[in-house]
């Protein structure tokens, strides 16, 4: 791939957490590959006064990146993000280091901060001619925007417009770091350039589908954010609905940012509407509960420090969904998340429908169980396929057999993580795995119903689960009361045996 155009990459809160374990490590990986322009630097900003060698060293410490060739392309200027006038020293520093590293006016802004202060941000660089290209100021400007992007669909269709009162449409990047990841995009290409997938792929064919996200973590120290946001909003209105929309997307005419987005969005709004009956049918959160597990107590979630005394927050959610559309029609699709689960393990399963006449079934040997598909996204990425084979020696005796591919077989090239993926593609100018405004109001419409039942009824369908399990009897109800199957628990790696496959 060839290196971006020269431009410098702004980074406000720059001394955070983001910054500091994803933003400027995946940085360094570009520059090892030599992926970044010639003219390049990074600008960090904030409320801390560091001074251009502070900060590195700084980022020395906390990144643990020594290489001088690459720190040297990192500044820092301080700035008092709430104050639009404190912005002139931004400016100042920005028109500095193009000058003197004869570097074009093109500039990306990164907003790894609190979401409340996106809009006075956008308002600032508006206000001191930096969020467009200008005779003051040319070259092409970028901002890219952290989640959550929105707390309901009133918060984010305010965002959108505050937004787009500063900035074009392209050029917001509403970044989601699941779309970044390798497996994801490799969702798109296992479908549409392979022939035996595609022809499958629909009503036909499919049972159901199950998408699992697990965490093995609880909220860590994030206890006055999550509290507020919970599941649904952390995972379910973006990173899965996202992944939804690479399952189901009708096939686009190019692979362009516009072709794939817009197939995108027409799953979003054939996503059938929620009702209050659905809602509490379909839908099932949980929260962690304490338990003595490994010679050790774990605490549950309202044992952990910040959380709100009685707090009605869900940790892990389970739900149906259907797409109502040519391709889709009456296929549900079950989506669940939760922390401290027993593994972290992002996948999904697509199950084919089972044959029509079991032929090979007797008394003492059964049918082997439906085709499944596995792509698994998180860790150990890869594809399984799941089918039937004969067991050697007399009779018919089916037997469920693997067929395994895993990206750590490529062991020569290099896997890419999800930030180093997105922020390569922001260089570029390429939107395709960011999220577009009004696919972003579409999916806050479909979840709205959920979080407005859920505001009325704190108590509605909320279980307490034992930490390291798999979330509360009531979401394997849920899928096998549709299906008749079990959700498939996603294993260590993906050639693991049987005692993976079902809970």
């Amino acid at each position: 791939m060839n290196p971006p155009n020269d431009h410098i990459l702004t980074i406000f809160g720059a001394s955070g957490d983001l910054t500091r374990r994803k933003l400027i490590p995946s940085i360094y990986e570009l520059f090892k590959q030599n992926l970044l322009p010639e003219g390049f630097a990074i600008l960090g900003t904030g409320r801390k006064a560091f001074s251009d060698e502070s900060f590195r060293d700084h980022l020395k410490s906390e990144s643990k990146i020594t290489d001088e060739a690459f720190l040297k392309q990192i500044f820092y200027v301080p700035v008092n993000t709430k104050d639009i006038e404190s912005y002139s020293g931004l400016k100042d520093r920005l028109l500095e280091l193009t000058k003197k590293l004869d570097i074009p006016g093109n500039y990306i802004f990164y907003l790894a901060t609190p979401p409340g202060l996106y809009p006075t941000i956008a308002k600032a660089l508006h206000h001191h001619s930096l969020s467009r290209d200008n005779g003051e100021h040319p070259g092409w400007k970028r901002v890219i925007v952290e989640k959550p992007f929105g707390y309901d669909l009133q918060s984010a269709k305010d965002l959108n417009r505050e937004l787009l009162d500063y900035f074009a449409e392209d050029q917001i990047y509403r970044i989601d770091h699941y779309l970044g990841k390798e497996t994801v995009q490799n969702i798109m290409v296992t479908r549409f350039s392979n022939s035996i997938f595609e022809p499958l792929w629909n009503r036909n064919y499919i049972d159901h589908v199950q998408i699992t996200a697990a965490e093995e973590i609880g909220i860590e120290l994030r206890s006055g954010y999550y509290d507020e946001i919970g599941a649904l909003r952390d995972m379910v209105q973006n990173h899965l609905l996202h992944i939804v929309g690479m399952l189901a997307m009708e096939p686009p005419a190019l692979s362009t940012s516009a072709a794939i987005r817009n197939e995108t969005l027409k799953v979003f709004q054939s996503l059938r509407p929620l009702t209050e009956n659905d809602i509490r049918k379909n839908v099932i959160k949980g929260q962690y509960a304490g338990r003595k597990f490994n010679g050790a107590y774990n605490p549950g979630y309202l044992e952990e420090e910040g959380v709100s005394k009685g707090s009605g927050t869900e940790t892990y959610v389970a739900m149906k969904l259907n797409i109502d559309n040519w391709r889709w029609k009456d296929v549900p699709f079950f989506i669940r998340t939760g922390k401290r689960l027993p593994r972290r393990a992002t996948e999904v399963v697509i199950q084919f429908r089972p044959t029509p006449h079991h032929i090979f079934c007797s008394n003492d040997n059964q049918q082997s169980t439906p085709n499944q598909l596995v792509i698994r996204i998180q860790p150990d990425e890869g594809l399984l396929l799941k089918f039937g084979l004969k067991i050697p020696g007399a009779g018919f005796k089916v037997q469920d057999v693997n067929m395994d591919f895993h990206y750590s077989d490529f062991a020569d090239t290099h896997l890419p993580s999800a930030y180093e993926r997105l922020l390569l593609d922001s260089m570029h100018g390429d939107l395709t795995l960011y999220s577009r405004g009004d696919a972003t109001e579409v999916t806050w419409e479909y979840i709205n119903p959920i979080l407005e039942t859920w505001k009325a009824s704190p108590e509605l369908n909320l279980y307490h689960y034992p930490i390291h399990s798999w979330g509360p009897e009531a979401a394997a109800d849920l899928l096998k009361s549709y299906t008749g199957y079990n959700w498939k628990i996603p294993c260590e790696n993906l050639s693991d045996g049987k005692e993976c496959i079902e809970q």
